[in-house]
């Protein structure tokens, strides 16, 4: 293994690879040496997001699926297999926070938030755990990376839908871990906290807004390449290795 490419002959999945953290982590794991399948809703964006890696000397394939079809998101684990033989690693980053207090009664939001953040959730993970553990079978080591929050842990007034769907991410990604495991596939939730990504643009609540801009001039917010960093560092480890919950935060966040 060349230590400045520790994933080559890896290929990895990244949902919500148009922006964020899902975008950066794919341009960090071609980096390292993976073949890199960026999947989001936005194209354009995706087919971006190729040329760039490609032009830094990475291999990436873009398709573009809405994660919360799960016909579409299986089609997507078909074509893994058949033109890639297959995903070890899978970052399953796409996500979306919305924000209100629960009064408001704002259950188009609610369910937005439940369709992606969970149900999206399931139907990659329903497509790619086979292509997982198979992968696991022959190169020892598959793994499965999940985007949670430290919402999931700590409270925060007004995002209780949003936080009970990353609490459900993380809990959900410790059971897996206990399941698979022993077939050498490594789960890991990751728990960013503030981080500068389009997430903050879909909140249309006023107070929520408000607290996010004024933690701005209080602190300095994590960049997405921050957690892609993070994310090829879980992914580069020993396979004897799993870093099981991992929680980043900006220096000056509190909690």
């Amino acid at each position: 293994m060349n230590a400045a490419t520790p994933l080559a002959g890896r290929v990895a999945v990244v949902t919500g690879a148009s922006s964020g953290i899902g975008e950066a982590s794919a341009e960090r794991l071609a980096v390292l040496g993976a073949r890199v399948v960026v999947v989001a809703r936005r194209a354009e964006r995706l087919d971006d997001l190729v040329v760039r890696i490609g032009k830094a000397g990475g291999q990436a394939l873009a398709l573009a699926t809405d994660v919360t079809d799960a016909v579409a998101t299986r089609a997507v684990a078909e074509r893994v297999a058949a033109e890639l033989g297959g995903a070890d690693l899978l970052l399953n980053n796409a996500g979306v926070m919305l924000p209100a207090p629960i009064e408001e009664l704002a259950a188009d939001q609610w369910q937005r938030q439940i369709d992606l953040n969970i149900t999206g959730l399931m139907n990659v993970i329903g497509a790619f755990v086979p292509q997982l553990v198979e992968a696991a079978g022959t190169r020892g080591v598959a793994d499965l990376i999940n985007t949670s929050s430290i919402a999931a842990q700590n409270i925060f007034p007004n995002f209780a839908v949003y936080s009970a769907t990353k609490a459900y991410v993380t809990h959900l990604s410790r059971h897996l871990r206990a399941e698979l495991g022993a077939r050498n596939v490594r789960v890991s939730a990751i728990e960013p906290g503030i981080v500068g990504t389009e997430l903050q643009d879909h909140v249309t609540d006023e107070g929520a807004r408000a607290w996010l801009d004024g933690s701005k001039e209080t602190m300095e917010w994590l960049t997405p390449q921050d957690v892609a960093q993070t994310v090829g560092f879980i992914a580069s480890l020993p396979p004897r290795a799993n870093l099981q919950q991992v929680t980043i935060m900006p220096t000056g966040q509190p909690s």
